[in-house]
């Protein structure tokens, strides 16, 4: 009996973890590189990233809490140029974008700027992740 209950435990455990967000919206091979909490208006947000990061080949995003309208980002590389990503997307709350390829090879990235608004009727603020591949 005792080792049927700590099967359960073990198996509940497992299906709570898969419940949560970072574990739903991206496998082990995405590192998170940052959250930003956001407003009830057309907003911009910088999500820094450095070199203590290392190389990336995609990007990816993830919202939670409530839902939010992106518009595009830019990615800012360490050798001073930025790729123009237009994404044109509403996320709804607990989705992800696809997956961004970024141009080159493997980048150093210094910071990922959005531009996005909410008209988000809930009165819950969204949370927008970034996730990266090396």
């Amino acid at each position: 009996m005792l080792k049927i209950i700590g099967t359960l435990l073990v198996s509940a455990v497992f299906f709570i973890s898969l419940s949560s967000f970072d574990t739903i919206a991206v496998t082990k091979d995405w590192e998170k590189l940052g959250s930003k909490n956001v407003n009830y208006k057309l907003d911009r947000d910088v999500i820094a990233v450095g070199l203590q990061d290392g190389l990336f080949t995609k990007l990816k995003l993830a919202v939670t809490g409530g839902s939010l309208n992106m518009h595009k980002m830019w990615v800012h590389y360490a050798n001073g140029t930025k790729q123009e990503i237009e994404l044109r997307h509403n996320f709804s709350r607990r989705s992800t974008s696809r997956v961004i390829d970024l141009k080159g090879n493997k980048r150093i990235i210094t910071k990922v700027t959005f531009i996005y608004d909410t008209k988000n009727f809930s009165g819950k603020k969204a949370k927008i992740h970034l996730f990266g591949k090396h």
